[in-house]
């Protein structure tokens, strides 16, 4: 199957602001676009792009005074498959994990291991380990927090999310994260494109998304609080510790984001 993806954002600054993006199909997707996901401003302006540390591709400008809009459109071939469940995954001890998904296992900004792990062990100690233990986890977040648009708050952290009940898709993702964590599972938060492909209406407003993988088995394998079921048609832009690290833009000046639209359409 084909998917139309792509995204329009208008920002008014008031004098020039550097700015970064983290807005491209992640290098791992990079082979199944059809048509290329270049980041294009409006009005022209010079741009470097560099690969951060967890090897997400990034965009650096100086946005002029006034207003610029920042767009992206492609289409990207997806198997069409949903999520894929592996039930026996089995979990390895800390002495046995590789060392690549150790820093995965440590507290992060939006991530507070030290402030939940008691209750994740009173929560999820009897559960069994593996990969039934996260889908514990994931039904526990999935019902413990009421999704809701109106409730987003870029500073909520997953402790908060556990307190307050309440959240957008990252608040889901974080408070999973934490615990998988606290369980001494690795786990990284992931964000991108997910569409309502295969879901029945109505369907909600279009944004992108925030899912999580966790290291199971010696590779990693995606949930999702949020939905808390397979998806189909991911298309993976960054991967890293929590929202911090994946951050859609990051500005260093006064700006006002006028406009927000994102697009995720099976092509039929």
């Amino acid at each position: 199957m084909k998917i139309h993806i792509g995204f329009e954002m208008i920002y008014d600054c008031p004098k020039p602001t550097p700015m970064i993006f983290n807005l491209n199909v992640h290098f791992t997707r990079v082979s199944d676009l059809v048509s290329r996901d270049d980041l294009m401003f409006d009005p022209p302006v010079p741009r470097t792009a560099y690969r951060d540390s967890f090897g997400n591709w990034c965009t650096r400008i100086v946005a002029p005074q006034g207003r610029m809009r920042i767009s992206a459109d492609a289409i990207v071939n997806d198997s069409g498959i949903p999520d894929v469940l592996s039930p026996q995954a089995r979990q390895l001890a800390v002495q046995d994990l590789p060392e690549e998904p150790l820093l995965f296992l440590l507290g992060s900004r939006y991530c507070e291991t030290d402030r939940l792990s008691e209750t994740a062990w009173q929560l999820f100690e009897h559960t069994p380990t593996g990969w039934g233990r996260v889908q514990a986890i994931c039904d526990y977040v999935h019902q413990h927090i009421t999704f809701g648009y109106e409730n987003a708050r870029m500073t909520r952290t997953a402790l908060e999310a556990f307190q307050e009940k309440v959240g957008v898709c990252r608040d889901y993702a974080h408070l999973a994260v934490a615990f998988c964590r606290c369980m001494n599972i690795p786990a990284r938060y992931c964000t991108g494109y997910l569409g309502d492909i295969g879901t029945p209406p109505p369907h909600g407003t279009m944004d992108f998304a925030a899912w999580f993988e966790v290291f199971l088995d010696g590779s990693w394998h995606t949930f999702d609080a949020r939905n808390n079921t397979p998806r189909i048609g991911r298309v993976l832009i960054a991967r890293g510790r929590d929202a911090a690290d994946v951050a859609l833009n990051n500005t260093f000046g006064p700006n006002t984001l006028s406009k927000f639209k994102v697009w995720t359409d099976e092509i039929t």
